[in-house]
């Protein structure tokens, strides 16, 4: 699919989608036109997972055409929704009730699953593909690959969970999403422009701000001629789209086994806009993830040249982006199913 086919097939489901829209006439009919024209076998749908066959120039243009299309049915949907108003053509009988019956809530994606998406969003307008991965990994693709042989003193940074299968710490609970990287880079050759977003297990003891299970998203680049201003320069635009214009990021340096020179990125602290408080210990500035260019030896386990490409990596985690975004102040809050805290969302 080229470029022009991809925005071509979008403007013909956009102009089927204005055509329909006023045949619908109950809250059923909302739905399936939703599945329609915005699920799994939609143009959408189609349109995302064409964007990796696209050259990299043409990506950030089609990421773009699928945010704008899926941003226009969603305001079809909404001004249909709201000119249906609440159950509205609907037939019901009527009944003689003396008092009022409690109506069933209609229930919505969990604040977690909002962010991983609406960070997908971000990435795929940016010209990136989604990937994912098993939970259940190799030591080779948690580790080894990744720069960190057997006993490396690097490996104590994660605080693993291992499952027995396999000879003893072969097999793991991926400490990172990682792993999906080399999956990505062992699947195909350069150019790589991919995010990968999944749950992750570490063996943390349960506090305001860690958890034995908690998501991450991570990011991987790999081209030719790719330097650590690319990587800076994605960092800001990353944080400008998500958390608005108002706010910056800056980079320090860190240490990750995978990446070299490595960093660690912040944000402008979101209660005092950088001014200092509590909640940034003065600094005005929110730790976020750490990122880095991708270290030649994890190229070498890959089979890529890393005399001819270069990339950088990075990553992060959703809680840490609901927490930051929201003020939400224990991140036991989104495991707890509490509905008072999810319906705020």
């Amino acid at each position: 699919m080229t470029l022009s086919e991809l925005t071509a097939l979008l403007d013909e489901e956009l102009a089927r989608a204005k055509e329909q829209i006023d045949k619908v006439e109950t809250a059923s009919d909302l739905e399936e036109f939703e599945r329609t024209f915005l699920g799994k076998r939609s143009a959408a749908t189609a349109a995302n997972q064409g964007i990796k066959d696209l050259a990299p120039d043409e990506r950030p243009k089609a990421g773009q055409a699928v945010s704008g299309y899926k941003a226009a049915v969603n305001e079809l949907i909404e001004a249909r929704k709201a000119a249906l108003g609440d159950g509205a053509g609907e037939v019901l009988d009527r009944l003689d009730l003396t008092l009022p019956g409690r109506g069933l809530g209609r229930g919505h994606l969990h604040l977690i699953t909002q962010v991983q998406q609406e960070l997908e969003e971000v990435f795929l307008g940016l010209g990136y593909e989604v990937a994912e991965g098993p939970e259940v990994e190799t030591d080779f693709y948690n580790f080894e690959a990744l720069n960190m042989p057997q006993a490396h003193p690097a490996r104590s940074m994660w605080d693993t969970l291992y499952v027995k299968l396999g000879r003893p710490e072969e097999v793991v609970l991926r400490t990172h999403t990682s792993p999906v990287q080399i999956r990505v880079m062992e699947s195909r050759q350069p150019p790589v422009y991919t995010v990968m977003p999944g749950r992750c297990y570490r063996r943390d003891t349960l506090d305001a701000r860690h958890s034995p299970v908690f998501h991450q998203i991570e990011g991987l680049v790999v081209d030719e001629g790719i330097t650590f201003g690319d990587l800076a320069g994605t960092i800001d635009a990353f944080t400008r789209a998500y958390f608005g214009p108002g706010h910056t990021s800056r980079l320090r340096p860190s240490y990750f086994p995978f990446t070299e020179p490595s960093a660690e990125f912040e944000v402008t602290c979101f209660v005092c806009d950088g001014a200092g408080c509590s909640v940034c210990s003065k600094t005005g500035w929110l730790e976020l993830g750490g990122c880095g260019m991708v270290d030649p030896n994890v190229f070498r386990a890959v089979g890529y040249d890393s005399e001819r490409y270069t990339g950088f990596a990075f990553g992060f985690g959703l809680e840490r982006m609901a927490m930051v975004r929201y003020g939400v102040e224990h991140i036991k809050s989104f495991f707890e199913n509490d509905i008072r805290f999810l319906k705020q969302f």
